[in-house]
């Protein structure tokens, strides 16, 4: 499989995920990214013994775009603690269903995931195992009932964006899990990890790193 390497140094791997692929090894089996970029840095290196790489962040199996793997361990602490601090800026292309009355907005939900059933829903913040989810979007795009959103994620919580969207009447076009009363079966999620901007680990200077989404439906419709 092939994964665009947009850079590395001897601290960082930055790639751009292909849709529908999982970032690590699952019940599904399939070839995961951490798998397969291991491989590859073992092979281009000619490394005999284990090879380190250390996962920042994550996206949903169906979605594609930028990510950062860590080649050290010292790499993998500090960019782990620029995510908590919200030091990690993360930016994300989205279409969604319908036409959203208000173009730029914060959105403030309480997840909560069911691991039994691998699903996240919306509960009241009083709920126990309750974590505030936090969101900014912008539309940049409508076309027949569709809307497209460039999103700020502010926290990082699992399926956060899907399910903000979905509980705000607006869900993400082709997702099958939070939005299959409007989704047909096979239709590509239409979410998209755009940009990264942080801190380089031990440089200390400001890196930023972009992916655009697709040339295909329905990403097309607004190029």
């Amino acid at each position: 499989m092939s994964i665009p390497i947009l850079y590395e140094d001897n601290h960082l791997l930055v790639v751009e995920k292909p849709v529908n692929v999982p970032v690590q090894g699952d019940q599904s089996g399939d070839e995961d990214m951490h798998t397969l970029l291991k491989k590859d840095l073992k092979i281009r290196y000619q490394k005999p013994g284990n090879v380190y790489l250390g996962l920042v962040h994550r996206l949903d199996r169906p979605v594609g775009g930028v990510m950062v793997f860590a080649k050290t361990s010292k790499a993998a602490s500090r960019l782990s603690d620029a995510v908590r601090r919200n030091a990690f800026t993360k930016t994300y292309m989205a279409v969604v269903r319908g036409i959203l009355s208000e173009k730029n907005k914060r959105l403030e939900h309480f997840l909560y995931k069911d691991r039994r059933e691998n699903k996240v829903y919306a509960v009241s913040s009083n709920h126990k195992q309750a974590k505030k989810a936090l969101l900014e979007y912008e539309v940049i795009g409508e076309k027949d009932s569709l809307c497209q959103l460039r999103i700020n994620l502010i926290t990082g919580r699992p399926h956060q964006i899907r399910v903000q969207l979905a509980e705000s009447g607006h869900p993400l076009y082709g997702d099958q899990k939070y939005g299959q009363h409007v989704n047909k079966k096979g239709q590509q999620i239409a979410l998209w990890s755009h940009k990264l901007a942080f801190e380089h680990p031990t440089k200390k200077e400001m890196m930023e790193f972009t992916s655009n989404p697709p040339e295909a439906s329905p990403w097309d419709m607004f190029q």
